[in-house]
């Protein structure tokens, strides 16, 4: 099958999924005008009108509403190939370019990146790390990670693992301050904010299903997350961190859990995710590997909650 009629049906079934040519467009990482005459000369070589187009939605035709599994099956034969021959040829090749959050550059990613480039020697992998919320699709990013809560978006999302997150502080700040217990105790600590965009800045104190929110009033608002933690560290105050990078310190006799009882959810108790976002509709082969591996890595550093 030509390349090019591929790229037609890729379009197609794009704007049937998202009932929007923009959105379509979005997540195929092309203009709006090269989807809509993608579609339409599909139509053309079909005879048929696949679409129908008015100014609140896209909707399909009878036509459409036939061609449609038929063409989702064509995409899925292509990607099956696609796959196969990558694995036939020994090895991926190529760049994978990304971001992550700088935290996950301490943490996680290191080894990730070492295990992954000894079994792809002919992969480039070039990251960026960053707290900014980046647009895999203005920053040409393979994909995204990203931490606490999913937001509605075109793009799509990749979860890597879902995890918990708690009070923190060294024990020589606890020797001089003392430990609180209960949100209420915290009056008078010396806080540490993250500031950086989409983060929560209400701490939201999850018990027993029960929720207490607290405005935290800091001594140090840091604009980056490795500064958090590394401030925390140094004894500067009592900061809110991911259990994957609190608790293995907590092992280690470098932190204390803060107000224990508690973890820090959404105001509707929910738990945050890593996950990953990336704009185009399919990914390629290199890629899907290294984010299973990164959710491997993910899940194999986190440690259960206390009971």
């Amino acid at each position: 099958m030509a390349l090019d009629m591929l790229r037609e049906i890729q379009a197609f079934v794009s704007v049937a999924h998202k009932r929007s040519f923009v959105a379509a467009a979005r997540a195929l990482g092309r203009s709006p005008s090269a989807v809509t005459r993608a579609v339409q000369t599909l139509e053309d070589n079909a005879g048929s009108k696949l679409l129908n187009r008015n100014a609140n939605a896209v909707t399909l035709t009878e036509a459409g509403e036939r061609l449609l599994p038929h063409a989702e099956r064509l995409l899925d034969v292509q990607r099956d190939a696609a796959d196969e021959l990558a694995a036939l040829s020994g090895s991926a090749e190529g760049w994978i370019r990304f971001a992550v959050p700088q935290l996950l550059g301490e943490h996680v990613l290191p080894q990730v990146l070492a295990e992954f480039s000894r079994c792809h020697p002919k992969v480039t992998l070039d990251v960026r790390y960053c707290d900014e919320t980046l647009d895999p699709l203005q920053g040409k990013f393979d994909f995204v990670v990203r931490g606490a809560f999913p937001q509605s978006s075109e793009l799509i999302g990749y979860p890597l693992w879902a995890y918990q997150r708690h009070l923190y502080a060294s024990p020589a700040y606890l020797a001089v301050a003392g430990t609180p217990q209960h949100p209420e105790d915290l009056e008078g600590h010396a806080l540490i904010l993250h500031t950086a965009p989409r983060i929560l800045k209400a701490w939201h104190f999850c018990r027993d299903d029960q929720i207490t929110s607290l405005r935290p009033r800091p001594r140090l608002r840091l604009d980056s997350g490795d500064a958090v933690y590394h401030s925390t560290l140094a004894g500067a105050g009592i900061a809110r961190l991911a259990a994957w990078v609190g608790e293995a310190q907590v092992k280690a006799g470098r932190l204390v859990r803060v107000c224990p009882q508690y973890r820090l959810t959404s105001s509707s108790g929910q738990d945050p995710q890593m996950h990953a976002v990336y704009p185009a509709g399919e990914l390629p082969a290199r890629v899907c590997d290294l984010l299973a591996a990164l959710r491997r890595a993910g899940l194999a550093c986190q440690n259960s909650p206390p009971k």
